[in-house]
Order: structure tokens, then C-alpha cells, then sequence
């Protein structure tokens, strides 16, 4: 069964994670019924200081502005199965933890976990206040995966890329979606 997949993007530095997650659901997309990507601002300023391009306008996927209450998965009845916030800040946390839905965003992953739905978190910052411990955890009891941007380095990544690849593979596998990639033993 092909999913219907809603990509976050927030400020959070690590726009090469947000990156490397398009790249690999582009190459993914007879798994994927649906693409969506909803991005903040301060994401797309974010990519552009990072990642020093616009690169996040070639995709083909269909973009929301993040005023748009019309867009399909603001509403449970558009049937998206995943949403993945990647990167997620903590800002973002905070909101989808309090159920501030103020933002495209924020709805989306307000009734990604109303509905019983896959939401994932990919949380990139460091050190965590208690205010994050207990919003991760406020999340995480209402049905949310956090899935922390933190990288593994027994694929012995060459570069950033690479690095960012071993989280977003961890992603890929929990949204449920058949992919390659290094596996432990194998």
C-alpha cells in the first residue's frame, strides 16, 4: 500500500538532514501515493546559509505555504499516514506538544496524531533543557516518535551526506518504507 507522506522542515540547523530525506523519498516514490512539503521560513533561510542554494525549490513534490489551512492534510479525512519533521526544532516541539496549531505545520502534525498516525520527529538540537525533556516526552505519550538527529558512524561515512544518511535511513525505516542502506551484521 503506497503512503501519503507530509515532509516538515523547520529553522533547526541541519537542513543537509531535510536534504538527504527528499533525495531518498525521491528515489522512493512507487512506495509513496502522495509527497507534500511544508516549510518555514527561517527553513528556507536556514538551507540556504547551510547548504549555500535554493536546491529545496527542485524538488517535485507539491509545496504548502505555511499559512495554508486548505492544504489536503490538515484534515484527517485527506488520509495521510506519515508526517516527518525533519529538521524539527524545538519551538516546533513545543507547539505540537501544547497543541498550538498555529501553522500549517503544527495542524498537520496535530492531526497526524489525533488521527493515530505516524509522526516523526527529528529533533536537532543540543543540550535539552527539562522544557524539551518534557515536551519529547508530552509527544511521545500522545503517539509521536522522536527520532534525534543523531548520526551513527559504523557505515563509516565519507561525508556529510553520508553522516545525515545514517539518521534519515533510521527515519525511512520507521515511516515503514523498503530502502537500502547500511544494516548492522550484514
Amino acid at each position: 500500500m503506497k503512503k501519503k507522506i507530509v515532509i516538515g522542515v523547520t529553522g533547526a540547523s541541519g537542513a543537509v538532514y531535510a536534504k538527504v530525506l527528499m533525495d531518498k523519498l525521491k528515489g522512493l516514490q512507487d512506495q509513496v501515493e502522495e509527497l507534500a512539503l511544508v516549510m518555514s521560513d527561517n527553513a528556507r533561510d536556514v538551507w540556504k546559509y547551510e547548504l549555500e542554494n535554493e536546491d529545496y525549490l527542485r524538488y517535485d513534490f507539491k509545496r504548502y505555504d505555511k499559512r495554508d489551512f486548505m492544504a489536503p492534510f490538515a484534515s484527517g479525512s485527506a488520509k495521510f499516514d506519515t508526517m516527518i519533521i525533519c529538521p524539527c526544532s524545538m519551538g516546533t516541539l513545543g507547539r505540537i506538544a501544547a497543541g498550538v496549531s498555529d501553522d500549517l505545520m503544527t495542524r498537520a502534525a496535530d492531526v497526524i496524531l489525533k488521527e493515530r498516525r505516524k509522526l516523526i520527529l527529528v529533533v536537532r538540537d543540543t543540550p535539552f533543557s527539562l522544557i524539551h525533556i518534557n515536551n519529547l516526552k508530552t509527544v511521545t505519550e500522545a503517539g509521536g516518535i522522536i527520532c534525534p538527529a543523531n548520526p551513527s558512524f559504523y557505515s563509516k561515512p565519507r561525508n556529510f551526506e553520508e553522516l545525515a544518511a545514517t539518521v534519515v535511513d533510521r527515519v525511512l525505516d520507521l515511516a515503514g518504507l523498503d530502502h537500502s542502506s547500511f544494516r548492522w551484521g550484514k
